[in-house]
């Protein structure tokens, strides 16, 4: 970092005094490796960790146990400035850290296969610092760090702010792990809706009377048949995605339940009108089977519109910050993951990038809902190996507890420092940043997706939680 303002070099001294102890939470949370609505333990550690710094803790936000909300404010207390933090694993991707092969810690247990471990950690060191730093030098403002648990099923955040946890605040920074060191603006990814179809009919002999049975398994495979016929006659942007979660349990037993899990996404003006279509098909399928139906509608989201003056921000303070440096051993290990995954041995390279108006692409994210009702961006920070490698894949896990990891975990908490250090004392970049929200929203207003009875589905992932803890329990770290 190089032409910093003292202002600045003060901030970056506390992250760098503080980032220690968070990197430790980091690594506890990589081993805990809890999935959507289960980081009891995650969530736990983080709301502690703030409640020790100062920090004013909500716990179960939306109705959710694991979500919280953390605030700290000094002088006339604004801006109000919110940082969202995720903290939830993904199944299958158990990983031992710094092995460039495939080689779970618990063979089929959960792993923190998008890096969520850091981004909690990551946004808590941020706004310790910042307070600390406002605290010392009289800055107005407000700090409202958003524990935000479930991303990987979509569900936090439209929970979250139907039950106002977002009012009243002037800018929103995101943030996520990457490969480089960027940020975006624009309309990027796919809204999205989330549900469950059950079937119910009449248990029979399979084999000695069926016709006094009406299978629920039919019903499901009709509509997945109805559904699949629809793909010719959709927006190229479409996607949708089926999985039979509960199916009859011997073949010898027409079954009387039977459910369905799906997603369907598309861009936000069409997924309405997608839905409408799919319920009509699962109507369908019970009128062919005589069985009836329930929904049972678990999130929804819309796509993410960020705001190019606050990616613009950011961007300045990326540069500012600049790439962290990487030890040869990590080159190297970058290199081995590269060449096991067959893809061209960069190492630790790659690019600050500011990227404008993506092309679309059909992920999904529930931050997405935060980007209407307050100017959003979200900052990448550099936490994996370079390349083309997936998402969600082993390789993420393996550098999630590495140097790599906490190298870009303290450059982002720079970045996100700096650029909420800019908002409070900058009043015409915030003024720039809330003018082109408000021009936006004009044309874009909010409008939940969430149906008015629609509650979190807690305990989604209570039993396949419990499958693996016990084994995992032994490779707890705590900090």
């Amino acid at each position: 970092m190089t032409g910093l303002s003292k202002e600045k070099k003060d901030i970056a001294a506390a992250v760098e005094r503080l980032q220690e102890g968070i990197f430790k939470i980091s690594d506890a949370i990589w081993t805990y490796a809890e999935l959507p609505l289960e980081e009891y333990k995650s969530s736990k550690l983080l709301a502690d960790t703030l409640a020790r710094a100062g920090f004013s803790v909500e716990m179960g936000t939306g109705g959710m146990p694991t979500a919280f909300v953390a605030t700290w404010a000094n002088g006339a207390g604004k801006p109000v400035i919110g940082f969202l933090a995720e903290y939830d694993a993904l199944p299958m991707l158990s990983q031992k850290g710094g092995v460039p092969e495939h080689d779970p810690v618990v063979p089929g247990a959960p792993g923190h296969g998008c890096g969520h471990n850091t981004m909690g950690t990551m946004q808590a060191l941020t706004v310790i610092a910042l307070k600390e730093y406002a605290e010392e030098n009289n800055l107005d403002c407000t700090l409202k760090y958003f524990g935000s648990p479930a991303e990987e099923m979509l569900v936090s955040r439209p929970y979250m702010i139907r039950a106002g946890a977002f009012e009243g605040v002037d800018v929103v920074i995101d943030c996520h792990t990457g490969n480089d060191f960027s940020v975006g603006y624009g309309v990027d990814g796919a809204g999205m809706y989330s549900f469950t179809v059950t079937f119910s009919g009449k248990t029979a002999h399979s084999g000695g009377s069926p016709w006094m049975g009406r299978s629920a398994t039919d019903a499901v495979e009709l509509m997945h048949a109805g559904t699949e016929r629809m793909r010719e006659h959709t927006p190229e942007t479409e996607r949708t995605h089926w999985v039979t979660v509960e199916g009859g349990e011997a073949p010898n037993v027409v079954p009387d339940r039977a459910t369905t899990w799906y997603f369907i996404r598309d861009i936000d003006e069409n997924l309405e009108e997608r839905y409408k279509w799919v319920m009509d098909c699962a109507k369908g399928a019970a009128l062919m089977t005589q069985t009836t139906y329930e929904v049972r509608f678990l999130t929804g989201c819309h796509q993410r519109h960020g705001n190019k003056a606050l990616a613009e921000l950011i961007f300045e303070n990326i540069q500012t910050v600049g790439k962290p440096g990487y030890t040869t051993e990590e080159e190297h290990f970058a290199k081995a993951v590269q060449k096991h995954e067959n893809i061209p041995q960069t190492g630790m390279e790659y690019g600050l990038q500011l990227k404008g108006d993506p092309p679309y692409r059909g992920g999904s994210s529930d931050v997405g809902d935060v980007t209407l009702i307050a100017p959003c961006a979200t900052l990448r920070f550099p936490t994996r190996v370079p390349g083309n490698l997936p998402g969600h894949h082993w390789t993420v896990t393996a550098t999630g507890n590495m140097d790599i990891a906490h190298k870009g975990l303290a450059a982002g908490a720079k970045v996100a420092a700096f650029t909420a250090y800019d908002l409070m004392t900058k009043p015409d970049r915030l003024g720039a940043i809330r003018k082109e929200f408000e021009e936006y929203s004009k044309a874009h207003p909010y409008k939940t997706f969430l149906p008015d009875e629609a509650e979190p589905p807690l305990g989604w992932n209570a039993e396949l939680m419990a499958k693996y803890r016990n084994d995992m329990e032994e490779f707890y770290l705590e900090p």
